[in-house]
């Protein structure tokens, strides 16, 4: 019997990772408390990794559809600006942020899951969650009225920030709430001296305003507004927000009319394990931060893209459970804990208070994000393409070629993007026709095809998320078999060190499969 997975928690995360499992065809059901979807829209960037994660089951198109492309963002202080960071020149099919509210990106999503066969049920509540060596036991009230415990194979949380599951599980959120307070609102305006390709970050005294673009005249306004020592601020009318925009912004600059207004404050915190026995955290459930740099959504749906090929190999019997899903929290909570460091330095360099300390961070910014490197470093870790694997148990070391084991591989045009179609597979990199002994050795971790290999007669081994998981020369090709042979044996997969030249494909440190 295939194992069936309860997803809870129907945002975008939730719909991410039931896309990708249906599309492996692993049996899915996904709830969640909601009784109807929300029309405010919350996250609205999604970034180009994501987009070509998406891609692979045909949504990145439709959301491109929908959204608004941004190519850059503008740093000011007074009347100079200080930096502008351009993301056109990224190593992407997608050079841009998609400014799109988030229930159209839920939309989007629920279409694709549906068409997969997979119905969201909504206005179910989890009231319990039991687990044992064998699966997971939940109980939840649908429509208020509890129903009989239902038994599953493996649980998923992404029910957000106050997960129910986390809280059910006893698991430990630690961080802190920062004591700002903070006030956000989309707003149909006119007035803005940047077109609708680009965002503004208004670095002030008083603190900092960001205008990030919907589309023509749409904007989303995020501002940081005194202490929470002071007292809790009320929700500011558009009076209020007008007065913000004026004090701080470029001048000129109307809002009309109000869409959705919001206070919030920030907080930084993370689980300590993504992992609990059959239980796995995703998303907000698993990791919050301050929403500078607008990771957040995007992190969850690259935690549940992560999990997703994993769970469906091991749901499918073609490589041992253990390893692969304790990779999970071995790659993405580094991934989650830089996030929330990232986005905490950007928080404090954009709010430093003081006249003195603001005058020297804007002639170090203007100096420091005027450098190419800088640019090129801040646009990679922005649009999330840097986010790498390096540490995994997953990752074999090896200095070969110019991408280092762990890396994202960009997407090659006209090819069929890694991890595409209905079953999770590797994808084997190689010039030399006798790597094909590979592919016939191990069919269910390897596509059917070679694809080229890098110049040089390297060969790279691919994960179906699109990172590098080893890389070797053709004088140590045998150590891409010794690597296959351990996944496929649940053995860890050691850091190579260099072999003797042997053109064979022999397999020496693990035992046959």
């Amino acid at each position: 019997m295939n194992p069936h997975v309860l997803i809870v928690g129907a945002g975008p995360v939730g719909l991410t990772l039931a896309l990708e499992l249906a599309r492996y065809r692993v049996p899915v059901t996904l709830v969640d408390k909601i009784t109807a979807r929300e029309t405010s829209s919350r996250a609205v960037a999604v970034w180009p990794r994501t987009l070509e994660l998406l891609d692979r089951a045909g949504a990145a198109a439709d959301l491109l559809a929908l959204g608004n492309r941004v190519s850059c963002a503008n740093i000011v202080a007074g009347s100079h600006t200080l930096a502008r960071i351009e993301l056109g020149g990224v190593a992407s099919p997608y050079p841009f942020a998609l400014m799109i509210p988030q229930d159209r990106t839920e939309a989007v999503l629920e279409r694709h899951v549906v068409a997969r066969g997979i119905t969201p049920q909504l206005g179910v509540e989890l009231v319990d969650v039991d687990q044992d060596a064998h699966g997971v036991t939940a109980t939840w009230r649908q429509n208020g009225v509890e129903v009989a415990p239902q038994r599953f194979d493996w649980l998923v949380a992404c029910d957000g920030a106050h997960s129910v599951v986390r809280h059910k599980l006893g698991m430990a959120f630690d961080g802190e709430t920062l004591d700002t307070d903070w006030v956000q609102g989309d707003f149909l305006l006119e007035g803005m001296p940047f077109p609708a390709s680009e965002l503004g970050i208004y670095w002030h005294g008083d603190g900092v305003l960001l205008f990030f673009p919907m589309g023509p005249n749409r904007f989303r306004v995020i501002a940081s507004r005194g202490h929470a020592a002071q007292g809790d601020l009320p929700l500011p009318d558009v009076a209020a927000f007008q007065q913000l925009v004026d004090r701080r912004g470029p001048g000129g600059v109307r809002l009309k009319t109000p869409l959705w207004i919001s206070k919030f404050k920030i907080n930084e915190r993370q689980v300590n394990d993504y992992r609990a026995s059959r239980v796995f955290l995703a998303g907000d459930a698993a990791h919050v931060h301050s929403p500078a740099g607008g990771q957040g959504m995007n992190t969850g749906m690259q935690d549940a893209i992560n999990l997703a090929w994993k769970m469906a190999m091991a749901c499918h019997g073609r490589l041992p459970a253990d390893m692969l899903l304790d990779s999970y929290d071995a790659e993405r909570r580094p991934v989650g804990a830089e996030v929330i460091r990232a986005a905490g330095r950007l928080t404090k360099v954009a709010t430093v208070e003081g006249p003195h300390v603001q005058h020297v961070r804007n002639l170090l910014a203007h100096a420091l994000l005027g450098l190419a490197p800088v640019q090129h470093a801040m646009a990679d870790q922005m649009t999330e393409l840097s986010t790498a694997y390096p540490d995994s148990p997953l990752t074999m070391a090896h200095p070969a070629g110019k991408l280092s084991a762990g890396m994202r591989m960009p997407p090659v045009p006209g090819e069929r993007p890694y991890g595409a179609g209905d079953r999770p597979r590797f994808s084997l990199r190689s010039n030399d026709p006798g790597a094909r002994v590979l592919i016939e050795r191990f069919p269910h971790l390897l596509e059917s095809s070679l694809r080229p290999g890098p110049e040089g007669g390297d060969m790279q081994l691919v994960r179906p998320d699109g990172y590098l998981a080893a890389a070797v020369s053709r004088p140590h090709a045998n150590q891409l078999a010794d690597y296959l042979q351990c996944l496929a044996s649940g053995l860890p997969v050691q850091a190579a060190v260099p072999a003797p030249a042997n053109p064979g494909w022999s397999m020496s440190r693990c035992a046959p499969a």
